[in-house]
C-alpha cells in the first residue's frame, strides 16, 4: 500500500456530527488528506471553530446547520455540500443520541423514536440521498457509525437496538449499491474519551474500572476512530465492503485473561 492511496486530493467529504468528539477529529483528519469537508451539526457556532481550524491550514471546508432526524433538512444539507463543492465522494454518519439510560422495562416511547430517529432514520435517508448522486458520479464510500453496544446487549438498550440496526443496514446498502461502485462500512468503537460518552469514564474510578475491562488497557481517543475512517475512505479499502471495523482497544475481549503483576 502506498500513501497515495491514502490521499483524498480532489474528494469531498460530508461528515455529519462534526462539531466535536469523533466527528471533529474525523474532519480534521481527512481535510489534512486533502478533502474538501463539509461538516454539519444542529449548531453552526460549534461547527464553525472547526471549519476555521480547517482554513487556517489551507483547507476548504463548509459548515451547515441540520438536525438528521428530520429529513427536509438533510435535503438542504445535501444541496448545500453540492452548490459549495458539486460532489459529495465520501460520507460519514457520525451523528448520534442516547437520551435514555434505563431499563427497556420503563422506556418511554420518546426515548424509542428519538433514539431511532437519529441513530438509524438520519443516517438511511442522508445515504439515500447521497447514494444517487455517487451514482451519477460512478462511486463513493460510506462510512456509518455503529458502536460496540450493536455487537452486543449492553445497558445501553435501546442505544444498543440503533446501533445493530445501523450494521445490518450497512451490509444492506453495501449489497446493493456495490454494483455502483459505491463501498459502504460500519465502524463499532468502544469508549471513546469523548463529551457524549463521559459518563462512561469522566469519574475515576468509573473510567478506570471501564480500563480494566480492555484488553490494550486504555480507553479510545477521538483519532483511534478517525483514523479507520480514512482508512475506509481511502483507496486503501477499495476492496472493502458491507464490514464492520471494530476499533474498541479489546473492549469486546475484556481484559487480559492473565495480567501481569505490576514492579
Amino acid at each position: 500500500m502506498g500513501l497515495s492511496e491514502i490521499s483524498l486530493d480532489g474528494k469531498v467529504a460530508l461528515i455529519t456530527g462534526g462539531s466535536r468528539g469523533i466527528g471533529c477529529a474525523t474532519a480534521l483528519l481527512l481535510a489534512d488528506a486533502g478533502a474538501d469537508v463539509v461538516i454539519a451539526s444542529r449548531k453552526l457556532p460549534d461547527l464553525d471553530v472547526v471549519v476555521k481550524e480547517i482554513k487556517a491550514k489551507g483547507g476548504r471546508a463548509l459548515a451547515v446547520a441540520c438536525h438528521v432526524a428530520k429529513t427536509e433538512e438533510l435535503k438542504i444539507l445535501v444541496e448545500k455540500a453540492m452548490a459549495e463543492f458539486s460532489r459529495i465522494d465520501i460520507l460519514v454518519n457520525n451523528a448520534g443520541t442516547n437520551p435514555y439510560y434505563g431499563p427497556l422495562m420503563d422506556a418511554e416511547e420518546w426515548a424509542w423514536d428519538v433514539t431511532m430517529n437519529v441513530n438509524l432514520k438520519g443516517p438511511f435517508f442522508l445515504s439515500q440521498l447521497v447514494a444517487r448522486i455517487m451514482k451519477k458520479q460512478g462511486g463513493g464510500t460510506i462510512i456509518n457509525m455503529s458502536s460496540v453496544a450493536g455487537l452486543r446487549a449492553m445497558e445501553l438498550p435501546i442505544y444498543s437496538v440503533t446501533k445493530a440496526g445501523l450494521i445490518m443496514l450497512t451490509q444492506n446498502m453495501a449489497k446493493e449499491w456495490g454494483q455502483y461502485n459505491i463501498r459502504v462500512n460500519a465502524i463499532a468503537p468502544g469508549i471513546i474519551r469523548t463529551r457524549f460518552s463521559e459518563a462512561l469514564w469522566k469519574e475515576p474510578e468509573v473510567g478506570e474500572a471501564a480500563i480494566k475491562k480492555t484488553a490494550l488497557l486504555r480507553l479510545g481517543e477521538p483519532d483511534d476512530v478517525a483514523n479507520v475512517v480514512l482508512f475506509l475512505a481511502s483507496d486503501a479499502s477499495r476492496h472493502i465492503t458491507g464490514t464492520t471495523i471494530t476499533a474498541d482497544g479489546g473492549e469486546l475481549l475484556g481484559g487480559p485473561s492473565y495480567q501481569a503483576k505490576k514492579d
